[in-house]
């Protein structure tokens, strides 16, 4: 039997649960989820493990998420349950590579909660686009995340130097380390 980690992306309830699986050329188990497994095959679930993190909805306070990759996947569980102000900067290498597009937009656009998302684009940007390839940086976070005197929470996920990156740049402009959450994933190993 094969385990993996995968990230729960529906909002809290208890009828549904979505979990996102990013297919992996020549992975083990990926391919089986994404073009085998059919509604009613059973998999067995167990609780998280190494880091994790979770928004409670009782908290008050705003939230900023940022999201690399396939790391937006938990970070869309609390986009969509947000009722606080939630701003989602989201990274992926071309638009081709974002999930959640229509999600994305639906909740920017009709959410109850003002949800703000940013997109950062770090080899391929849509025809239009205001500004080259870039990843991202001091100056682009400074421009999406509260004021550092601001009672704000942040999540962060993506691969490990992303995520080490982005908490190092939110420490930098002036977030409080302890309102800063982080999941990171990497490759499983053999």
């Amino acid at each position: 039997m094969a385990h993996r980690s995968y990230s729960i992306s529906s909002a809290p309830g208890p009828d549904r649960l979505e979990v996102t699986v990013q297919a992996v050329i020549d992975g083990e188990v990926s391919p089986h989820l994404v073009e085998v497994a059919e509604p009613g095959d059973h998999l067995e679930i167990r609780g998280p493990l190494g880091g994790w993190f979770v928004r409670r909805p009782a908290d008050p306070r705003p939230a900023l998420l940022i999201g690399g990759g396939s790391g937006v996947a938990p970070l869309m569980s609390m986009v969509r349950a947000a009722t606080t102000p939630t701003r989602l900067l989201y990274s992926t290498r071309s638009p081709s590579d974002a999930l959640f597009t229509a999600d994305l937009a639906t909740a920017q656009a009709t959410g109850d909660t003002p949800v703000a998302v940013t997109h950062v684009y770090t080899r391929v940007v849509p025809s239009g686009w205001p500004a080259p390839p870039r990843r991202l940086d001091a100056d682009i976070l400074a421009r999406v995340a509260w004021p550092r005197d601001a009672d704000v929470v942040a999540f962060v996920c993506g691969p490990t130097g992303f995520v080490e990156t982005v908490a190092d740049l939110l420490v930098d402009i002036g977030y409080n380390p302890s309102n800063i959450r982080t999941e990171r994933f990497g490759p499983t190993g053999g």
